[in-house]
């Protein structure tokens, strides 16, 4: 066996630094290193502590952010691009207001120039809701009080002022339109008031509440009428928004009104940002008319008829006054009438024109164009012997005249003189060999007078009148038909039948305009009127004649519209009235109609009372005076010379009759 050696001691060596290695800087050999304890060496060996990779953190991160900028960019996108329109115009509602500028309305003036309706400064009082807000206000009532405030300034109920007022979505309402420059200082008296006070409370310290700070106006126009109710039915009047609504002012909106304008402006608290700029397009003001109407005749013919209406205690009443070579209309009252200023105290059934809009039954001025047909066709002259009865059967009526009369001997002229229904029936017999024809001719006639046409003013809501065809004539309406029932018309339609004939028979389509001025002063004369000969002149001279004997003649029945000075052709008529109420006839419709000089006519007048009540209910009476009023007035304001020779006088009766 071996032997064992004994263990070799371990000797020391020289004694060495602990940390020599490290203070030579050199590091220390591995088998210099010392080893661990037997225990440590049994002990599993550690791994070495790794850190994470740090990519997938930043590939999140990077992603997030990724993310987060691409919404970014989206939104943007959407902002600037896809809604850019919708917010620039919310922001733009947010900060510009605009309002319309109003187009000044042109004048409506007399053939003269005279001013019959013109337009004056007027104010649209406006407010801002968002501003009566309890935040923008500072008061938690401001639409309350602001309301209690105005409503008796402008006179409106407070309820309306606060609905307006309470929009808060909303940045523009008017609360009350044209109202006069001293409204709007009392507003903006308070508005200061209120200013100075809110000021005040909010240096001491409070929220300085102002409940008026929203409240603005906007510069426009109000139409006012000058003379009241002068010539009212021919003008019209306009609505709360200066839109023409009747008359003229509505008939001629488009061109009165002109085109209206806009301004738009930045704005901040309520106040206009001047250094923001603005956006203006300009109003282009509306037209001026010029009436053919003369004022002073108007006015004549007005006060006239209003009198006789209200001393004959009559439903109304209505003058026409034309000139005879043109066709104007010089002159066209109606009464009662209203005033355009104050609609509010209007009578509803006075409002419009009755002289162009009522129908009714001329009656025997009518017979001006049965005589005219007589003539015209050769049936009869006017020293024609015509015997009228007291009474007379056609059909199935019993025909007589205004008054009951032994037989007359009357020649053609003295029919018409006379006003016999009996002899204008008979005379218009002789039109046809048969009634049936006669009545054909007589429809023909009646027609190109203008009878169941239009004037050819266009004005609104104007009557063409009622004649049926002839073959739609009832077995009474072929005898009343040449007398003046069974037929209706308007005022203008009869009075042109007169200028007609003082126009040797030449039909001139009435007009009310003569011309308009442009914003650039410029005048535009209108259109001629159309012309239609209906008759001869020889058998419009001839009827000129026999109606100067109506008037002259001391057996005529319109003595009573007699002119010193001038001679004056003209008839009387009195006619059965249909009551539109009642439905059937009652009370009488009583005219006059003519023109003078006779021998050179220049005007021709006409006059309707209707329902007469009080005095007579005959036209020579109750319209004569009327006609030979109006008449001589125009006369001297045209400057119209005196005639210059004697009528040349027809018999009204044959032979030696009564």
């Amino acid at each position: 066996m071996p032997s064992k050696e004994p263990p070799r001691r371990r000797v020391p060596g020289p004694a060495r630094p602990r940390n020599a290695s490290a203070a030579s800087g050199r590091p220390r050999p591995q088998q210099q290193r010392r080893r661990p304890p037997s225990a440590a060496r049994r002990a599993p060996a550690r791994r070495p502590l790794r850190l994470g990779s740090p990519r997938p953190r930043l590939r999140l991160v990077s992603l997030a952010l990724t993310l987060v900028m691409l919404a970014f960019v989206v939104r943007l996108l959407q902002v600037q691009a896809v809604d850019a329109h919708a917010y620039a115009a919310k922001a733009e509602t947010n900060r510009y207001l605009s309002y319309t500028v109003a187009a000044e309305r042109g004048e409506i003036t007399d053939r003269n120039g005279i001013a019959l309706a013109t337009s004056v400064d007027a104010y649209d009082i406006t407010a801002d809701p968002k501003m009566f807000t309890p935040a923008d206000s500072k008061a938690p009532d401001a639409p309350q009080q602001a309301a209690a405030l105005l409503a008796p300034i402008l006179g409106v109920d407070v309820e309306g002022l606060v609905k307006k007022l309470s929009e808060p979505k909303s940045r523009y309402t008017v609360l009350a339109r044209r109202q006069t420059p001293q409204v709007w200082k009392q507003i903006k008296d308070l508005k200061s008031v209120f200013a100075e006070k809110a000021a005040k409370d909010k240096a001491a310290g409070g929220p300085g509440a102002n409940v008026l700070a929203g409240v603005f106006q906007e510069a426009t126009t109000k139409r006012v009428y000058p003379n009241g109710t002068l010539a009212a039915g021919i003008l019209g009047y306009v609505n709360a928004g200066g839109e023409g609504a009747g008359g003229l002012e509505f008939q001629l909106d488009k061109e009165l009104a002109g085109e209206d304008g806009t301004i738009k402006y930045a704005q901040s608290g309520g106040r206009r940002v001047p250094t923001a700029g603005t956006k203006e397009i300009p109003a282009v003001p509306g037209s001026d008319i010029e009436l053919t109407i003369d004022r002073d005749i108007q006015w004549a013919a007005q006060k006239a008829i209003s009198d006789q209406v209200a001393k004959s205690e009559a439903d109304r009443g209505y003058v026409i006054v034309q000139n005879t070579r043109t066709g104007e209309v010089l002159a066209m009252a109606n009464a009662p009438g209203f005033d355009p200023n104050d609609l509010s105290q209007a009578d509803g059934a006075s409002l419009g024109n009755a002289a162009l809009q009522d129908v009714y039954e001329p009656g025997s001025t009518s017979k001006v164009m049965s005589m005219a047909a007589v003539l015209e066709e050769g049936a009869a002259t006017p020293l024609t012997h015509v015997t009228v009865p007291n009474r007379l059967h056609r059909g199935d009526r019993l025909f007589k005249d205004d008054i009951d009369h032994p037989t007359w001997q009357l020649t053609l002229n003295g029919v018409l003189a006379k006003s016999s229904n009996i002899g204008t029936i008979m005379a218009t017999g002789e039109l046809g060999k048969t009634q049936a024809q006669a009545n054909k001719v007589l429809y023909s006639y009646l027609r190109k007078f203008g009878i169941g046409s239009p004037t050819g003013l266009g004005y609104p809501g104007e009557t063409p009148g009622l004649l049926a065809k002839p073959e739609d004539w009832s077995t009474s309406q072929q005898y009343t038909i040449p007398f003046g029932q069974g037929l209706s018309l308007n005022a203008m339609q009869a009075a042109s039948i007169y200028s007609t004939i003082a126009n040797g028979g030449v039909r001139i389509q009435p007009t009310l305009v003569r011309g308009t001025r442009g914003p650039d002063g410029r005048f535009t004369p209108a259109e001629a009127p159309e012309q239609t000969r209906v008759v001869s002149e020889k058998t419009a001279k001839t009827l000129a004649t026999m109606l100067e004997s109506v008037v002259a003649d001391q057996e005529g029945t319109g003595t009573k519209a007699q002119i010193p000075g001038y001679r004056v052709a003209g008839k009387t008529g009195t006619a059965n009235r249909v009551d539109p109420v009642r439905g059937g006839y009652h009370g009488y419709t009583a005219s006059f109609a003519g023109f003078a000089p006779a021998d050179d006519p220049q005007i021709t007048v006409y006059c309707a009372i209707q329902n007469p009540t009080k005095g007579s209910h005959f036209g020579g009476q109750t319209c004569g005076p009327i006609y030979k009023q109006v008449m001589e007035f125009a006369l001297k304001t045209l400057q119209t010379p005196p005639s210059g020779r004697a009528p040349a006088k027809l018999p009204v009766f044959f032979g030696t009759g009564e």
